[in-house]
């Protein structure tokens, strides 16, 4: 038997649409998950759907607030009424807002706490109601794997980017306790996990970390100075740590923190 298998296992991805999320959804597709896409827009989580579909995948796509109980509860029963089960969550939305950002000018005393408290409820509460509502399911089944997509700067201290750190430093400490509550009380056939993603070059960060003409900026060049294989990663190097989690293989770990970072992490600088 091939442990790493994950045919017909349901899979549901919340930032399905986005570049990290919807690389991780074709690749799962491509293995024979079925994969529930979520996201706000249903034309876009549709779009995204077809696509997958189109490549010979199966997908499906549910408009969704993450940050709305009912509506997370609403659309669990969908996937059941459709699917049946729900073996895997995926809980990959998430984002930053830049009055959450200190600007190079700026001091902490100059951050808008309303976009902090908009950073902090979509990266944390985002991770933990879906959590909650899907994992519930799971608790039912006495199976399921959750996997929580956190930040290098949950860890590490990475300058200007106050909210969304504190945001995923919340979100890796609630990772660890749901591992140990649902295993405790639901038993070891569920797991919780997350992975750490490094520095990947994306629609919100790429004018700070490249210029126009594609060299890097100050605070690109720090980043892969501080990076030992010296380059940012590639969406696509994220999809085998996810594989790994959704499967078997992996069906001993849980309440860990697995880094796809080019070594960010385990550097000290010197």
């Amino acid at each position: 038997m091939n442990q790493f298998n994950i045919k017909d296992k349901v899979i549901v991805i919340t930032g399905g649409t986005g570049v990290l999320g919807g690389t991780v959804a074709e690749s799962l597709a491509g293995s024979r998950a079925k994969i529930i896409i979520l996201g706000r827009d249903q034309q876009t989580v549709e779009n995204k759907a077809l696509e997958i579909t189109k490549n010979n995948g199966l997908a499906v796509g549910f408009s969704t607030n993450i940050l709305d109980k009912k509506s997370v509860e609403n659309v669990r029963d969908l996937i059941l009424k459709q699917f049946g089960k729900i073996d895997v969550l995926i809980n990959v939305a998430g984002g930053n807002m830049p009055g959450a950002t200190i600007a190079e000018d700026q001091t902490i005393f100059d951050i808008n706490i309303e976009d902090f408290k908009t950073v902090t409820e979509l990266n944390l509460n985002g991770t933990v109601i879906p959590s909650i509502v899907f994992g519930e399911v799971m608790a039912k089944q006495k199976q399921g794997s959750i996997i929580n997509y956190s930040s290098v700067a949950a860890d590490r201290i990475i300058t200007r980017v106050a909210g969304y750190s504190a945001a995923k430093a919340a979100m890796e400490n609630f990772t660890k306790w749901l591992a140990v509550e649902l295993a405790t009380k639901f038993g070891d056939g569920i797991r919780v996990n997350a992975i750490t993603p490094g520095f990947f070059i994306g629609n919100q960060n790429r004018s700070l970390l490249t210029n126009e003409d594609g060299t890097y900026t100050k605070r690109g060049e720090t980043i892969i100075n501080n990076t030992p294989m010296k380059r940012f990663g590639k969406a696509e190097e994220l999809n085998g740590a996810v594989h790994f989690l959704c499967s078997d293989a992996s069906k001993f770990i849980t309440g860990a923190v697995i880094p796809v970072d080019g070594g960010f992490s385990a550097f000290s600088g010197v």
